[in-house]
């Protein structure tokens, strides 16, 4: 079946399609919350600097965010089926998901904060992306690439301080 053809099909299917949206991004937090409930105390240890936000915000943040990113990439299917745009979402999906083990779960900091880089780099390309498809879609990615901008500099702020 080709893209345009899933785009024709009923609202049943697009509800459906957009539970799998929410499915693969539920899947790559779960990846994340398996390790991060193991390493709390060892996070809790860490030199980190004064803007460093408290941990409990992280939660209801990447639930908000991981939503977001969830209905952005429906949006963008629904325009578009698959193609280029969601493989790119994909993409972002993946790298956000080996983020939190190579932090938290293996201490390698230095390789995180590489992932993160090519995560904030696939967030942009994947909301230039969205943005010729559908402008609610690219909206939606934004939250999600500023915080991963604050990210970035906190895991390299850590990264410097504990080596």
């Amino acid at each position: 079946m080709t893209s345009s053809g899933c785009l024709r099909r009923g609202s049943g299917a697009r509800r459906l399609a957009l539970l799998g949206f929410g499915a693969a991004v539920t899947a790559a937090a779960a990846v994340g919350g398996l390790v991060v409930r193991r390493v709390r105390p060892e996070y809790a240890r860490l030199e980190q600097p004064s803007w460093a936000p408290p941990p409990w915000l992280f939660g209801p943040v990447w639930t908000v965010l991981y939503a977001q990113i969830a209905v952005a990439g429906w949006l963008a299917w629904r325009q578009s089926g698959w193609g280029p745009a969601l493989w790119s979402w994909v993409a972002q999906l993946a790298l956000n998901a080996v983020w939190t083990p190579l932090f938290f779960g293996a201490g390698r900091r230095g390789l995180a904060f590489v992932d993160i880089v090519l995560l904030w780099l696939a967030i942009g390309f994947t909301e230039a992306r969205f943005r010729r498809l559908s402008r609610p879609a690219a909206l939606l990615m934004l939250p999600y690439w500023a915080w991963v901008s604050f990210a970035a500099a906190l895991n390299l702020d850590i990264w410097r301080r504990n080596g």
